[in-house]
C-alpha cells in the first residue's frame, strides 16, 4: 500500500485524542482496546496497524469509536453474510421484492406496498427490560420508516426461562424470569400504545436456557404508496445530510459493542448506560414529519440511526451510493452538556434519522419539521469521496477511508455440525389421556396469552379486522394470525404471524428450521391467506464456536429451502449472535415474522368453532416423532428424532384449504403445533364456548398416547360446515384428510374407535387455562 500524506498534527480538533496502534504487540494493544471498550479480533488489530502505519500517524479515539461500531457483529454482519447470501439468493424476484434495504418492500397491489422487517434487542432487555424493549420498539418503527412506509403493526416473539419454579434459583447476576417478563411486555406496551401502532401478534416462551440471555424479538409491518418508496443511500455529491429527531445524550453509547459480546455477571453494573433511552412521544411526530417530507419528494435517501448511531448510519448512506462526506459534530443537538466528539459521533439516542436532502429544498424540509416541533438539522454534506472527514469546531476529528470504515472483511469461521438425533422416541401411556391433555394445556407455554394480549392496544389505526384473540367477547382463544385491512376501499388484506421452534431446532438445525416456515405458512393458511414474506431474527450463541456456526448454517439453508419450496420472498432479515453468558447457551433460536394476503377479507376465518354437528377434519398426515415437542420437553428428552417436514405438501394442501375457504365451506381452521391435539381442538372450543368429540385413531398412530401428544406432520384441523362435507371431502381429495370427530354442545370426548377414552369438563378447564401466566407456579 502507498505511504499517503500525513495529517499534520496541529490539523486536529482539540478534545480529540490519539490511540496508540503502531507500536508494540497485537497482544498489548487488544488488551488495552479492551479497557477502553475497542473490542477488535487479533486480525483485525493487525489490520487497523496496517492502515495507519500506512497513514503515518495514530488513529483518533473518534475513529477507533466509529470502527469498533462499524465492524461489531451487530452492524457488520461479518460472520453471517456470507451463509446469507448463498442460501437466499433468487428468493426475491424483483416483480415482487421492490426493495431491500433498511426493511423488505413487497408488492401488495398495482398501486401499494408493504414492508416487513425484524430486529433483536436481547442484550439490552436483558438489563434493562423495560428500557430494552421499549427501544427495541421504537428501532423498529424506524426501520419501516427508513424505506418510506408507515408502520400499521407490530409483533413481539419473546423467550425467557421458566416462571414455573422449574429452573432454580437464577445465578448471580442474573433477575428472575417474571421480573425480567413483566418488564419486557411493559416497555413494549408503553411504546407501541403511545406512538399508536397496534401489537396484533407474538408469542412468549419459556425454557431453562434462556435464563441468562432472554431473547426480546420484536417486528413491525409498514404501508405505502409505491412512489414513496425511499433508498437507504446518499443521492448525490453536494445533498446535505440533515439530521431529524431527538437530542443526542450519552445513552446507548457502545451499545452495539455490548450486543457483540457475551453477557456475565457484571454486565448490569458495567453495560447499563450501554441501554438506549426510549422517547414515543418525540417519534410519533417523527413519523408524520418524515412521511410528510417523503411525499413533497424533499428527501432523496434516509437511514435510521440505531446501532453506532451516527457514525454508522451517515457512513453507510453515502458508501451506499458510492459518495464519501463530511460531518460536523458539533452541530448535533445535545440535550446535556460536555460530549466529547467521540461521544456524539457513536451515541445510540434514540427518535433519529438521517436524510439526504437537495440543497434547495433545505429549507422547505426544515420548515416541515418546525411544524411538527421536531428538531432538524444540517449536520454535514455529501463528497465525492472515497474519505469521510469529521470535524469538531471546524478542526478535523477523523479522516478515514469510508469502505474501510463501513465494510470489513467477512468471515468464513470454522463450523462442525452436530451429529443428528438417533435416540428411539419413547412410548406414550395410553391411559388417562384426559390428564394428559389437561397437562398440556395448563403448560406455560400453552396457556391463555390474554394478560398480556390485553395490554396491548391492537386496534388503534383501525385497520385489524382479526385479532389476536379470537372467538366470542366472553370466552376468547388464541388465533394462529391476525389480518389488517391496510385500505378501507378494498377488501385486499395483510395477514401477520409469527413462528418459532428452537426445540427442535436444538434437536435438528436444518429441519428445525423447515418446521419453523411451515408453521408460520399454516398459520397464515389457517385464516384465509396466501403466504407471502417472511422476515428474520437469527438468535445464536458465539460465533467464534464451531458448533454454533455449524447450527447457524444449517439453519439458514433451512429456511431458504422451506421458503422456496412455499414460494416465500425473504427480504429482510436479522442475525443476533452471542446469546450466551454464565455457562448458558441459547438453542438456535430462528424467529419468524410472516405475511400473506387476504384476497378477499369476507373470506377470512377464525379459529373458534361455529356450529353444533359440523364435522372436524384433520388434514396432514400425523408421525409418531416427538422431537422438540412440548411432550418431550416437558420431560426432560432430549436427542430424539424430529418430525418429517414437506413443506411442499403444505404448500398443496394449503392451497387447496384456500379454495375450500373462498367457496365458504371452511367454518374454523387451526393448526397443530405445540402440544399436539391435546392443545389444538381445546383451543378451538374454547373460543367458540362449544364442545367437540375426537377420535384420534384418526391421525393413523399406534396408540391414542401418541395421537394426542404428537405435533408432526404439517397438519390443521378445520371444521366445515355439515352440508360442504362431500364437497369439502372430494376436493381436499390425495391430501391425507380424514374425519377427526365433530363439534359438539360442551364437553370433550377422546376416542379410539367406538371406545371414549376419556373425557374433559371444558368449562372448568377453561378458567383454569384462562388464568393465563399469572397463575403458572402459583396454583
Amino acid at each position: 500500500m502507498p505511504r499517503r500524506a500525513t495529517v499534520p498534527a496541529e490539523v486536529w480538533a482539540d478534545g480529540v485524542h490519539p490511540v496508540p496502534v503502531r507500536t508494540g504487540s497485537i497482544p498489548a494493544i487488544a488488551r488495552a482496546g479492551e479497557r477502553q471498550g475497542l473490542l477488535f479480533s487479533p486480525a483485525e488489530w493487525t489490520r487497523i496497524r496496517a492502515y495507519f502505519k500506512a497513514e503515518g500517524r495514530e488513529p483518533t479515539d473518534v475513529e477507533m469509536a466509529a470502527l469498533a461500531q462499524s465492524w461489531s457483529e451487530h452492524c457488520s454482519y461479518k460472520s453471517s453474510k456470507v451463509w446469507l447470501k448463498r442460501a437466499f439468493r433468487g428468493l426475491n424476484p424483483p416483480r415482487r421484492v421492490l426493495g431491500t434495504g433498511d426493511a423488505g418492500v413487497l408488492a401488495f397491489d398495482e398501486g401499494y406496498a408493504y414492508a416487513i422487517r425484524a430486529e433483536s434487542h436481547n442484550h439490552p432487555s436483558a438489563v434493562e427490560p423495560y428500557g430494552g424493549a421499549a427501544t427495541g420498539i421504537g428501532g423498529i418503527l424506524r426501520d419501516v420508516l427508513a424505506v418510506g412506509a408507515k408502520p400499521i403493526a407490530l409483533a413481539d416473539p419473546l423467550f425467557f426461562g421458566p416462571i414455573d419454579g422449574t429452573g432454580g434459583k437464577p445465578p448471580k447476576g442474573v433477575h428472575p424470569a417474571r421480573w425480567l417478563m413483566s418488564g419486557v411486555i411493559a416497555g413494549i406496551r408503553d411504546y407501541g400504545n403511545r406512538v399508536g401502532v397496534p401489537t396484533v401478534t407474538g408469542s412468549v416462551s419459556f425454557d431453562p436456557s434462556y435464563s441468562v440471555n432472554p431473547l426480546v424479538n420484536v417486528a413491525c409491518l409498514g404501508f405505502l404508496p409505491r412512489e414513496r418508496l425511499q433508498p437507504n443511500r446518499a443521492n448525490r455529491v453536494g445533498d446535505r445530510l440533515v439530521l431529524v429527531g431527538g437530542l443526542t445524550g450519552r445513552d446507548g453509547i457502545g451499545g452495539v459493542a455490548f450486543a457483540s459480546r457475551e453477557l456475565t455477571s457484571r454486565s448490569e453494573d458495567e453495560s447499563r448506560g450501554a441501554v438506549q433511552l426510549g422517547n414515543p412521544i418525540m417519534k410519533e411526530p417523527l413519523i408524520h414529519a418524515c412521511l410528510e417530507a417523503f411525499d413533497r419528494d424533499l428527501v432523496r435517501g434516509v437511514k435510521d440511526l440505531g446501532g453506532g448511531g451516527l457514525a454508522a448510519a451517515s457512513g453507510e448512506l453515502a458508501y451506499a451510493g458510492g459518495f464519501g462526506m463530511t460531518v460536523d459534530l458539533d452541530l448535533v443537538p445535545v440535550r446535556e452538556s460536555g460530549l466529547q466528539p467521540w461521544e456524539v459521533w457513536i451515541s445510540e439516542s434514540q427518535e433519529r434519522m438521517i436524510l439526504d436532502v437537495r440543497p434547495d429544498d433545505l429549507d422547505t424540509l426544515l420548515a416541515v419539521f418546525r411544524r411538527y416541533d421536531v428538531p432538524a438539522t444540517a449536520v454535514g454534506t455529501v463528497t465525492a469521496g472515497p474519505f469521510e472527514e469529521i470535524r469538531w469546531h471546524g478542526q478535523l476529528a477523523a479522516r478515514l477511508r469510508l469502505a474501510f470504515r463501513v465494510d470489513p472483511p467477512l468471515l468464513t469461521r470454522p463450523q462442525r455440525r452436530r451429529p443428528s438425533p438417533k435416540r428411539r422416541p419413547p412410548k406414550v401411556p395410553d391411559d388417562a389421556i384426559g390428564a394428559l391433555a389437561e397437562e398440556l394445556l395448563l403448560a406455560p407455554d400453552s396457556v391463555s396469552r390474554e394478560s398480556i394480549i390485553r395490554v396491548y392496544d391492537h386496534a388503534v389505526q383501525g385497520r385489524t379486522v382479526i385479532f389476536p384473540l379470537q372467538g366470542h367477547m366472553d370466552s376468547p382463544s388464541h388465533g394462529d394470525a391476525s389480518i389488517l385491512r391496510p385500505r378501507p376501499e378494498s377488501w385486499r388484506a395483510i395477514a401477520v404471524t409469527v413462528a418459532s421452534q428452537p426445540w427442535a431446532c436444538r434437536e435438528d438445525p436444518s429441519r428445525g428450521a423447515e418446521w419453523t416456515v411451515e408453521e408460520a405458512a399454516r398459520n397464515l393458511y389457517a385464516v384465509g391467506a396466501k403466504p407471502d414474506a417472511l422476515t428474520d431474527c437469527l438468535n445464536f450463541g458465539s460465533p467464534e464456536d464451531p458448533l454454533v456456526m455449524g447450527d447457524f448454517v444449517a439453519t439458514v439453508d433451512g429456511l431458504a429451502r422451506a421458503a422456496k419450496a412455499l414460494g416465500l420472498a425473504v427480504p429482510s432479515g436479522n442475525v443476533s449472535f452471542y446469546n450466551h453468558g454464565l455457562g448458558i447457551e441459547v438453542p438456535p433460536t430462528p424467529v419468524l415474522f410472516a405475511t400473506g394476503i387476504v384476497p378477499d377479507l369476507r373470506h377470512a376465518v377464525t379459529s373458534d368453532l361455529k356450529q353444533v354437528g359440523d364435522p372436524l377434519y384433520l388434514i396432514g398426515k400425523s408421525s409418531a416423532a416427538l422431537g422438540g415437542s412440548l411432550y418431550a420437553r416437558r420431560r426432560g428428552l432430549k436427542g430424539l428424532p424430529i418430525p418429517p417436514v414437506d413443506p411442499g405438501y403444505v404448500r398443496r394442501a394449503g392451497d387447496r384449504l384456500l379454495g375450500a375457504m373462498a367457496r365458504g365451506w371452511v367454518r374454523a381452521a387451526h393448526d397443530v403445533s405445540d402440544g399436539g391435539l391435546a392443545v389444538t381442538i381445546p383451543e378451538m372450543a374454547f373460543g367458540g364456548a362449544m364442545g367437540f368429540q375426537a377420535s384420534l385413531d384418526a391421525t393413523g398412530l399406534a396408540g391414542p398416547g401418541s395421537a394426542l401428544v404428537a405435533e408432526g406432520g404439517s397438519r390443521w384441523v378445520v371444521e366445515v360446515g355439515a352440508d360442504a362435507a362431500k364437497a369439502f371431502e372430494h376436493a381436499m381429495r390425495g391430501l391425507g384428510v380424514t374425519r377427526l370427530g365433530e363439534v359438539t354442545e360442551s364437553g370433550g370426548e377422546f376416542l379410539w374407535g367406538p371406545k371414549l377414552l376419556d373425557s374433559l369438563d371444558l368449562g372448568r378447564l377453561y378458567e383454569r387455562w384462562r388464568a393465563g401466566l399469572d397463575a403458572v407456579g402459583r396454583r
